[in-house]
């Protein structure tokens, strides 16, 4: 009889010990505890929509607190953009893309964040991310044109001319009003009529500014005889054939 007692007790302690293993979390079954910062608090993670387009970013938050951020980008924009905040940042997102980038903010601040493509930012791709410190207002937009500007003329006698060039820009040629000119005063007038970023370099004598799709720009010159080549300095697109040719005659 007591041999038959202690077999039932031994059963029912076996089968309570099984029962704490798999409830427990030293047990047999897996448990999944939440992660937890060096206070033994779980880390709360903040997130961050991030929609770039030409030219400009917009944050769902422009002020976070300290922690885990993480910034989901999607490219809304007709050409390739990425972001770059705190040291990090994403892949070249093709126009549809999408990316997400985990940044930990050890201390408050300042931020700064931008696209890394070559003339973004100065078109108005950057801004600052507040980090339990209010951010500054975001700067306005650059302007659609800019004003006319002279530079010295190259070597050279320089002829009494004084002629306007229509330069239209597309991906990837430009378009001159005029292929030749007499030698004297030349203006530029420079229409980004493309859909990515342009510039128009008069090879030894100006480069222009990085034009968005749209903007324009001015400049005049005092060119003496000679050729002279004209390129954009975006990086591949003379690789794609935007390049051109231009004579000033005396």
């Amino acid at each position: 009889m007591r041999r038959g007692v202690s077999l039932v007790v031994l059963s029912a302690l076996a089968l309570g010990g099984l029962a704490a293993g798999l409830l427990a979390p030293g047990g047999g079954a897996t448990v999944r505890a939440p992660v937890k910062t060096h206070t033994g608090r779980a880390a709360k993670v903040t997130r961050v929509a991030v929609v770039a387009k030409e030219f400009s970013f917009k944050l769902s938050k422009r002020k976070v607190p300290k922690g885990v951020v993480v910034f989901t980008v999607v490219n809304r924009g007709k050409i390739s953009h990425d972001f770059k905040i705190a040291g990090k940042k994403t892949k070249t997102l093709n126009p549809g893309q999408k990316a997400t980038l985990r940044v930990v903010f050890k201390k408050k601040g300042r931020f700064a964040y931008v696209c890394t493509l070559p003339g973004h930012a100065r078109l108005g791709m950057k801004g600052v991310l507040g980090v339990n410190v209010t951010p500054p207002k975001p700067a306005p937009p650059p302007p659609t044109t800019t004003t006319t500007t002279t530079t010295p003329p190259p070597t050279g006698t320089v002829g009494t001319g004084n002629t306007t060039v229509n330069v239209d820009m597309f991906e990837y040629r430009f378009d001159l009003s005029q292929a030749s000119v007499p030698s004297g005063q030349v203006t530029f007038v420079i229409t980004n009529k493309g859909e990515e970023v342009h510039n128009f370099d008069l090879v030894g004598v100006k480069a222009g500014t990085l034009l968005a799709p749209g903007q324009k720009e001015t400049w005049t010159v005092s060119l003496p005889p000679k050729g002279y080549t004209g390129v954009c300095d975006v990086p591949f697109h003379i690789d794609r054939g935007m390049t051109t040719s231009f004579t000033v005659t005396p």
